[in-house]
């Protein structure tokens, strides 16, 4: 009898629905052991050697592996470093059991990117080992994280406050988070305007003129007040559009960030289910890669079902960027492109929404290119002035055709030469915005650009930084705590090498380097805690406390008559006594939008949040009330954003 060892009991009845008899199918339920979790867990004194630990939970788990008397023991973990750490874990603790040269018994290792019967069957047929340079490509990832939180930590509680907690990657997501808050604060917004003119069948906008001032724009109508506005130039040309590259892990979060609301972490077990089921290829790859047959499978399709004029001529090749040449996987796609939805498996909501996405993606990014015809028309005045206005008329669809149609702007025909008649002007007030904060899709992209940690850890630190109330959520934008802009402004005056970009990137490049079996684990480990040793105990010393800036509230101490203020514990925001601690009166917080409940008129609108911890808006007078709102609600003349929405003085001509 073989055993088959996989993480999860979803996966090992998918993959049991291929095999026979001769194999039995077991689950490890993830990785089996790790470091402890009471103490450090690493020698630092000898090659920063690892102290691995099964936790009470995987106990029962691991008896029952070791109980189970097979021939041959399959290693089937997910084909990356988790996965193949979880082999070496696994095969460790089952040696002892089943050494092959006591007992006989051989650990294979087989890898698939899909869990289909063909990928299964060609797995088994090829079994090698396991890999030890993505083993320790892990471990150092793992040592290294251990080493920054267990040390830097406890520094942070005396420093700081009790309780918080700092990551080689999270603190930088911090950083980036605080940076942006703080280039939001003090950003002094500018005015402007802009002036369209309109005619009978299109509009068209000032151009190359800057407008300060109403009195700026005043003058400029006044100037035009009888103008002839003649069409000066009109432009033509042919635009086409390509699809985009099929996903990767991170483009597949950004994209269900952007297109759903989801949190990356909500995206990955969606994702990790429908893998599993063997309905999508992995899902935590940074590879644009794409298998022969599949492409050569989807373009036979594109023909069958679209038609020959919307398959290119030759295959679309997109360029991946991974670094590592033991993780070339393949993007993430549908493993039957034929099945828009496989009818003999129960997908709930949530996995038909991605499920459709992947294989829209996957199918487009095959597809030939939208053809556009792009006009513009430039209109001048008398005077100097230049009008343009800018048609977008769809031509071909291409690939779009699995998309909603988009809507062109189609001006009428005109001629160079002709004279137009302007039924009026309309000036417009604007101010200059400031940076957005981030969101999940953005801040994902921007920790990608920088290298910063790796598409499979972004949903974890993403969830980290709001659970340690570094940051909070509102209206699905990351708003930085003042907790967070003070062990931000502490890391980054005593530890600004490990919060430096390029540095944190470059820690990544060298664990990539490990796994391609071009740097030794250890060198690279002692190469960062050198120095980050000795930097901690001089800051240990020399250091003063941090005082957490604190938050007036417009809320009084019925017990002082003094305001107020608001502070941050474990379950998150309260109201405290400013006279604290000789006065310990505290009460809940409460976020208010400055707005009447519309449906009581009575209540105050205020930011609620459901059992499982997701933000909606609700009124103050729940449960009399049951207003809610999944989005800020706006008063009449408002932008969702809450400004006011600016009136429009209409001069007609």
């Amino acid at each position: 009898m073989n055993l088959i060892i996989v993480e999860s009991p979803t996966k090992a009845k998918t993959l049991a629905k291929f095999l026979g008899n001769d194999y039995q199918i077991e689950a490890s339920m993830g990785h089996v052991r790790d470091l402890p979790e009471s103490r450090l867990g690493v020698d630092v004194d000898h090659d920063f050697n690892p102290e691995y630990v099964v936790s009470d939970k995987k106990k029962d788990t691991v008896t029952k592996l070791q109980k189970i008397k097979a021939d041959k023991i399959i290693l089937a973990t997910d084909p990356d470093r988790e996965g193949e750490a979880i082999a070496w874990h696994v095969a460790t603790l089952l040696n002892s059991k089943f050494d092959p040269a006591i007992g006989g018994t051989k650990f294979l290792r087989i890898t698939f990117h899909e869990i289909t019967e063909s990928a299964i069957k060609e797995a088994l047929a090829k079994p090698g080992e396991i890999n030890m340079e993505l083993v320790n490509a892990q471990q150092a990832r793992r040592i290294l994280d251990r080493l920054v939180g267990y040390k830097l930590s406890p520094l942070l509680w005396r420093k700081v406050r009790k309780g918080l907690s700092a990551g080689r990657v999270q603190s930088v997501a911090v950083r980036l988070i605080v940076e942006r808050e703080r280039e939001i604060l003090t950003f002094v917004p500018m005015e402007y305007w802009e002036l369209v003119a309109k005619f009978k069948d299109f509009e068209a906008k000032l151009i190359k003129t800057e407008i300060k001032t109403k009195d700026e724009a005043d003058k400029i109508i006044a100037e035009l007040v009888g103008s002839q506005f003649i069409v000066k130039q009109v432009e033509t040309k042919e635009i086409k559009r390509s699809p985009y590259p099929p996903f990767t892990t991170s483009t597949l979060q950004q994209a269900a960030s952007n297109l759903f609301g989801w949190s990356a972490k909500r995206t990955m077990q969606v994702a990790q289910n429908l893998y599993e089921q063997g309905l999508i290829t992995y899902h935590r790859t940074d590879s644009t890669n794409l298998a022969t047959q599949a492409v050569d499978a989807v373009r036979q399709f594109i023909v069958e079902q679209y038609g020959g004029r919307y398959l290119p001529a030759e295959p679309r090749l997109y360029k991946t960027k991974s670094k590592v040449a033991q993780e070339a996987h393949e993007a993430i796609r549908p493993t039957n492109t034929e099945r828009l939805a496989d009818s003999s498996q129960q997908l709930d909501r949530d996995q038909n929404k991605l499920f459709e996405l992947i294989w829209k993606r996957f199918v487009a990014c095959q597809m030939a290119e939208a053809v556009y015809e792009q006009t513009n028309v430039d209109i001048g005045v008398s005077d100097g002035y230049i009008f343009r206005a800018n048609g977008n008329k769809q031509v071909f669809d291409g690939f779009q055709r699995l998309f909603e149609r988009e809507e062109g702007i189609v001006l009428p025909k005109l001629t160079v030469g002709e004279i137009l008649e302007l039924l009026k002007l309309i000036p417009s007030q604007h101010f200059t915005e400031p940076p957005p904060r981030y969101n999940e899709a953005s801040l994902i992209k921007i920790l990608e650009e920088y290298g910063i940690g790796r598409p499979s850890t972004y949903a974890p630190i993403i969830s980290t930084i709001q659970e340690r109330q570094y940051v909070e959520k509102q209206d699905k934008r990351f708003f930085a705590t003042n907790l967070g802009m003070a062990v931000n402004d502490f890391l980054m005056a005593n530890f600004a090498n490990i919060l430096d970009y390029k540095f944190t990137a470059g820690v990544e490049d060298s664990l990539d380097a490990i796994a391609n079996g071009e740097k030794k684990w250890v060198p690279v480990i002692a190469e960062f805690y050198t120095p980050f040793s000795e930097q901690l105990e001089k800051v240990g010393d020399s250091a003063e406390r941090v005082k957490i800036a604190v938050e007036e509230s417009d809320e009084v101490c019925p017990e002082h008559n003094v305001p107020m203020v608001v502070r941050i514990g474990k379950f998150g925001k309260f109201l405290a006594c400013s006279k604290f601690p000789e006065c310990k009166f505290t009460k809940s917080f409460q976020v208010k939008i400055n707005m009447k409940c519309p449906k009581c008129g009575t209540g105050e609108v205020i930011l609620r949040k459901t059992h499982t911890k997701k933000s909606f808006y609700g009124c103050s007078n729940y449960p009399k009330c049951d207003f809610a709102s999944w989005t800020r609600p706006t008063l009449p003349g408002q932008s969702p954003g809450g400004r006011a929405k600016p009136k429009l003085e209409v001069i007609k001509m």
